[in-house]
This record gives structure tokens, sequence and C-alpha cells, in this order.
């Protein structure tokens, strides 16, 4: 990396902290949303944790947090943000679907939408709202399974998978139900987000709602079938651009 990009990467890095740190009405928000999936004492994994923000919003709930990002500028944010708390473990690492190594494909200029999936790069390139982005960089980073962080660390109440057209690959290294999590889904890749369905449903008999963009609110306010859900994401304008889908067990 030039002195140019390493530059460029660290306002970005900046800019993030700023975005997902500095609105404390947001971060309310935040966290009223979490609340429902995470209590005091409970584990909860931070899969593609970027500055942190969900981080923080999880220990304000009293959680302990598995955060997992693989860059290394964010990474450093989160070390600084959480150096000293106990109930923070930081994982430089990416999660798919085998462990290993894996080519992170970097956004210098916007590192929230660096990504594993080259299928999401092509996605983007040309599409509506993706004007301007740019994947000028790679690097090679560690891979981690859900399985293996699971054996490492133990069984999370809940999961937030959040990196950018990699989810189905994330769920596809998890052999057993999580009792809740979130997947990030785009409406550039809406194949990745029915193929995320159908993985949770061949774990287990969960339900699902979903929350638009940083909304932090959910749609439904109650949980459908995967065929409601599915349907509903097929008919989201490609305006919509992006969610979190959130999935829990039937009968929690």
């Amino acid at each position: 990396m030039d002195l140019a990009q390493r530059i460029a990467e660290a306002v970005a890095v900046a800019r993030s902290v700023v975005t997902y740190h500095g609105d404390p009405a947001k971060n309310a928000a935040m966290d009223a949303l979490y609340a429902g999936f995470v209590k005091p004492g409970d584990l909860a994994f931070d899969i593609g944790s970027h500055v942190g923000d969900r981080v923080a919003s999880f220990r304000r709930l009293g959680a302990s947090v598995v955060a997992l990002e693989p860059q290394p500028g964010p990474a450093g944010v989160i070390a600084r943000l959480f150096e000293g708390d106990g109930q923070v473990r930081l994982v430089q690492a990416a999660c798919g679907a085998t462990e290993g190594e894996i080519t992170l494909r970097v956004n210098t200029a916007n590192p929230t939408v660096t990504t594993a999936s080259a299928a999401f790069v092509a996605s983007a390139d040309g599409a509506e709202g993706w004007q301007g982005q740019v994947w000028d960089r790679e690097i090679v980073v560690p891979c981690l399974t859900l399985d293996r962080l699971i054996a490492d660390h133990g069984m999370p109440a809940f999961a937030k998978i959040d990196v950018e057209g990699f989810e189905a690959d994330v769920l596809a290294g998890l052999s057993q139900a999580l009792p809740a999590l979130s997947f990030e889904f785009t409406t550039i890749q809406r194949d990745v987000a029915f193929a995320c369905l159908d993985r949770l449903a061949a774990l287990g008999p969960y339900r699902f709602d979903v929350a638009l963009g940083e909304s932090q609110s959910l749609t439904f306010g109650r949980f459908v079938s995967k065929d409601e859900i599915a349907a509903h994401l097929a008919a989201l304008p490609h305006a919509a651009n992006s969610g979190d889908v959130y999935a829990v067990i039937a009968g929690d």
C-alpha cells in the first residue's frame, strides 16, 4: 500500500468512527433493537465488526463480545476503543465456510464495503447507488468458521453477520443452530440472502424479521416464515439498498 492509499484509508476509518459512534440517538435506537436479542451476561459474536459500533452496543447491554474484524485499520480502532475491557475479545480474521486464508478486496476510500466476495464486487459494478466504489487492492488474511469460534469461545446468544456479500459463506461454516442472529443483505445480491435463508432453514426452525438500512427498526414487529421474508426481500425496490435480516428459533 502506497502513502496515498495509507492516508486515504486513515481518513476513511476516522470518518467511520465519527459516523458509527458519534450519534447518540442512533446508538440508543441500536441498543433498543439489540436488547430484544442480547441480555446481560450473554455472549455475542460480531462478525465483520468494522469500527465496533455493534461491539459498543452489546457491551452497553451487558454482554461479552467476540469481535471478528480482518482489516488492520478498523481492527486497530476496536483494540484502542476497548483496551482494558476483558469482556471484548478481538479476533483479527475473516469468517467463511472453511478455515485457512482468504483474500479480501479492499475499498481503501470506503473500507466498510471491503469484501471477500468477488461476486459482490462484480454485482456492484455499474449498479445504481454504487457508482464510484473502487476495490483497489487485495490483502490475504486468516479465515475462521463459526464452528471454530463456537469451539474456541462458546455458544453465542446472538451473532451479527455483516460481511458484504459473504454472508452465505459464513453460514456455510456453521453446523448447528444459534439461538438468534442477523445477516446483512443487499438488493444487488438478493440471491445471497435467499441462500442464507435456505441455510438457516436447514439448521433449525427459524423465523424472521428485517430492518432496512440503519433504521434500527424491525419491519414486521413479529417473526414471520422463511417464505414470507423471502417474498418481502424479493419485492423491495432496488433503492432500499441494504438491511439486516434477523432470525430466531421458533418458540424463542
